[in-house]
């Protein structure tokens, strides 16, 4: 198990990583802030640098999704995917592309939100399509990135909750 910061990672099998981490609010709102672009964009992004430059979510069984961050040095970086299942307000199920695919192919994310109380605990768990391309992946500081972004979306939830 890897720590950063509130989050933890797992690995699972040969190919999935498990990721989870837990939030201060109802699972509707957790959930909300995870399918709205409006809510979306004030969180997905790690880095200062990385700021959202493009979010669309069509929300629905077969509906796709395109994020792109943008970097004043380093220039966009794009991915997005097809939603395969959605259980609302417990579960989204998606595949996950980035435009420079350095990961060797479509991953596949699977995200709860585990009520627990007051608190909602998100478990993602992603299955990229080799071990070699999870390695590869944890090799890029995604987690750093990806906690965060939590951070953003721990304050976003404050801020909504007032």
């Amino acid at each position: 198990m890897k720590k950063v910061g509130n989050l933890t990672m797992t690995l699972q099998g040969d190919r999935e990583i498990v990721v989870e981490r837990s939030f201060n609010a109802p699972r509707d709102l957790v959930f909300e802030c995870h399918v709205n672009p409006d809510l979306v964009k004030r969180w997905l992004w790690g880095p200062e640098e990385w700021q959202m430059a493009e979010c669309q979510i069509d929300f629905r069984v077969g509906g796709r999704y395109r994020y792109v961050w943008r970097s004043a040095t380093r220039g966009d970086m794009g991915m997005g995917g097809v939603y395969r299942e959605i259980e609302a307000p417990a579960r989204i199920v998606s595949t996950e592309l980035f435009d420079e695919d350095w990961t060797e192919g479509e991953a596949l994310n699977s995200v709860r939100f585990i009520a627990q109380g007051d608190r909602t605990l998100v478990r993602t768990i992603v299955a990229y399509s080799s071990e070699k391309a999870r390695e590869g992946a944890l090799k890029t500081g995604m987690l750093d990135g990806w906690e965060q972004g939590y951070v953003h979306l721990e304050e976003l939830i404050t801020e909504l909750k007032k």
